[in-house]
């Protein structure tokens, strides 16, 4: 067999063409590249605030190992330390720099580490996240009265604002607003609202659209405030049910693992966990 060779480029569509089977060979596990690649696919490489993306794909004799996508931070498939080490190098080669990495828990930190060797830039972990995937649905006892419903158009600025502040409640460094709305992570999704008995909604879940037969649920949030009354079991349980109907085979989502709270509900409603994903910025 022949060396490993990493081919670089900014064409999504060749990107696709010689990987796109290689990211759909493992759904769940590559629930990332996935959802960002159709993204940028579908609406374009402004997708996500204008940042040129890069792509590449790991080759040995001709079959895909590894796929990278490279926007505000690399984000990998699983790598070998040797294969990782190797990408360091030739991405120092270039004179790339990079502000972070994002990969299962052994490639983010088996890269960190080669590119402290070979920049002497100094990673700093950012974040420790578990994957979980859906094994069967189990509802919680007691739900909490009220009933889920799929938001519409009509909803669109209160999904925004709650957006918003999900990512100042989990420390994201990113800024969710009607004008910037379509440049995040949170567009094009559908979102599912847990309502009181009285209609006001309480809780709120997230899905990306179907993409190799995988759904990720994402975000679930439910206001400080009305926290502690099974709101967020309820809704996450509504848009797990909303993906296998629309006919997922793979349900996934991420916690923080720094968040027991939001772990024991996971595997309480029938989430099992799949890896550990971690990113570091680079000093």
């Amino acid at each position: 067999m022949g060396p490993d060779e990493w081919h670089l480029t900014d064409d999504i569509d060749e990107l696709l063409r010689h990987a796109g089977d290689f990211l759909r060979s493992r759904p769940a596990l590559h629930t990332i590249p996935l959802t960002v690649m159709e993204t940028l696919r579908t609406r374009g490489a402004a997708a996500f605030g204008g940042v040129a993306p890069v792509f590449g794909r790991l080759e040995r004799a001709g079959e895909v190992r590894a796929v990278l996508h490279l926007l505000r931070r690399l984000n990998l498939t699983p790598l070998t330390p040797e294969q990782a080490d190797a990408l360091a190098a030739h991405l120092a080669g270039t004179g790339r720099l990079l502000t972070g990495v994002s990969a299962d828990h052994d490639t983010a930190t088996a890269f960190a580490e080669a590119w402290q060797r070979h920049t002497d830039a100094t990673p700093t972990p950012l974040s420790r996240l578990h994957l979980y995937r859906l094994a069967s649905l189990t509802p919680p006892h007691p739900l909490p009265t009220g009933r889920a419903r799929e938001a519409g158009d009509q909803d669109h600025e209160h999904i925004v604002r709650w957006c918003g502040e999900f990512v100042d409640a989990v420390g994201e460094a990113t800024t969710v607003d009607a004008a910037g709305w379509a440049a995040t992570r949170f567009a094009g999704k559908q979102y599912t609202f847990w309502e009181t008995p009285d209609g006001a909604p309480v809780a709120m879940a997230g899905r990306t659209p179907l993409i190799a037969g995988q759904i990720r649920v994402d975000p679930v949030y439910t206001p400080l405030r009305l926290r502690g009354h099974g709101y967020a079991a309820a809704v996450t349980l509504a848009a797990g049910r909303a993906a296998l109907s629309a006919g997922a085979t793979d349900v996934v989502l991420f916690a923080d693992a720094a968040n027991p709270t939001s772990n024991r509900l996971y595997r309480r409603i029938g989430f099992r966990p799949l890896a550990d994903f971690t990113t570091y910025d680079f000093a």
